[in-house]
């Protein structure tokens, strides 16, 4: 049997190197400015917990892979030290020049020294991630400054002599000593999340919904009056979907400080994450082609300016038993004045909001209970739930409406507007 202890003792790294990359990549996402990248790391997070689930379903498969999910505490220590490059582009190319590579490497090897029919359930499964961690790097390397800066270079090499220490991934080099003066960061200072979360060279604001059209894109009373033309209320859903890169932002919070989550948990989370990507998507996709300037819609920032100084679980129980279970009702009725206007697309991307949305809350009723353990939480859910919405109106009204119009009102999109751009279409 120790030919197949072999490949599941490297199944099991596999699986715990992609469960740390779940855990640590989505520290990036708020960090970094473009929507796109934002997107595109979203979805590399979600492909990373599937990587890490079929790992675990063919490693128990296998004897030798281990009953448990722990993570070694030197792989560990070595993401949290990738997570605290002072700048997010940096960060980046730490994960991306140095960790991502190290794990296609550990892929490849995998594949050349197993043996083919023996081990063909696992081999077909790798040689698909390797597809998948190509694609990663040509995906990600536009965003790559090329020449990198002296501080990206000088963090890249402290990385890579990190996993140099190791060996690569597998074991599949000669480990290399720590060079002279080779200091941990994560062994003098902690990981914080920063106070606000980077929109890069979007104009900001408080929020995108007011009362007031001459104030805001989203005007709270049009979008369930009768009289309210649908192609507005197509435009205004638009802005609201795009403005899910709120969710994304605070989302993605949460993975870094449940280290002890169970897996399915962190797995769930991903594919929420991704989800929220993908409605925020259907957004910055769809108002360009109604016409919409994307440089005149700001960027709400309260959420997360809020939620990032809350706990964890209480970040996850506002947006999943709060925000998202509370937003039914006016979605339904979006989503029938919209109808009116016989538009498959919106159609389509609206039905899948609402039934991604119902998953989410779903979600929400499962893992809540665990998140409020792993915090020592022992309120009861609905109080513990009531307590966190109470505690949410108190910081909004301390850090809520700090930021200001990052446009004047005759440059940025307000309901006024929306009323002005579908009277000319």
């Amino acid at each position: 049997m120790a030919a197949v202890q072999e490949m599941a003792r490297w199944q099991r790294l596999l699986f715990e190197v992609e469960r740390e990359f779940v855990r640590t990549l989505p520290t990036l996402i708020y960090r970094v400015g473009e929507p796109e990248l934002k997107y595109l790391l979203c979805q590399h997070v979600w492909e990373a917990a599937g990587h890490a689930r079929f790992l675990r379903e063919r490693g128990r498969e296998l004897s030798g892979f281990g009953a448990g999910e722990e993570v070694s505490a030197e792989l560990r220590r070595l993401f949290d030290e990738a997570v605290l490059a002072d700048d997010g582009y940096v960060a980046l190319a730490g994960f991306y020049s140095v960790l991502k590579p190290a794990l296609l490497r550990a892929y490849r090897h995998y594949v050349a020294t197993t043996e083919p029919l023996a081990d063909w359930p696992s081999r077909k499964l790798v040689e698909e991630f390797i597809r998948d961690e190509e694609r990663h790097a040509r995906e990600i390397a536009g965003y790559l400054t090329v020449p990198l800066p002296r501080a990206t270079h000088a963090w890249c090499d402290h990385l890579g002599a990190a996993v140099s220490a190791f060996g690569g991934f597998l074991g599949e080099r000669p480990s290399a000593s720590l060079p002279p003066g080779f200091a941990w960061e994560i062994e003098r200072r902690k990981y914080a999340h920063p106070l606000t979360c980077n929109r890069g060279v979007y104009p900001t604001c408080s929020s995108v919904f007011s009362h007031d059209p001459k104030e805001t894109p989203i005007v709270r009373p049009w979008l369930v009056d009768p009289a309210t033309d649908a192609r507005v209320i197509r435009i205004m859903v638009y802005v609201w979907l795009m403005m899910e890169m709120d969710a994304v932002d605070y989302l993605a919070t949460v993975f870094y400080d449940t280290p002890g989550a169970p897996f399915d948990l962190h797995h769930d989370l991903a594919r929420h994450l991704w989800d929220e990507s993908r409605h925020s998507q259907f957004g910055f996709r769809q108002l360009p082609r109604l016409g919409v300037d994307l440089m005149t819609v700001e960027h709400s920032l309260d959420l997360y300016h809020i939620l990032v100084r809350m706990a964890p679980h209480e970040r996850y129980a506002m947006m999943t038993m709060e925000f998202e279970a509370g937003s039914f009702p006016t979605k339904a009725t979006v989503m029938d004045r919209v109808r009116e206007l016989n538009d498959f697309e919106a159609d389509t991307l609206l039905a899948f909001d609402r039934n991604d949305e119902q998953n989410h809350v779903r979600y929400g009723h499962r893992w809540l209970p665990e998140i409020m353990a792993l915090a020592g939480e022992t309120r009861p859910v609905d109080e513990f739930v009531r307590a966190t919405q109470e505690k949410f109106t108190e910081l909004a009204a301390r850090h809520g409406g700090q930021t200001p119009h990052g446009l004047p009102p005759e440059r940025r999109l307000t309901g006024e507007k929306i009323l002005r751009l579908v009277a000319n279409a």
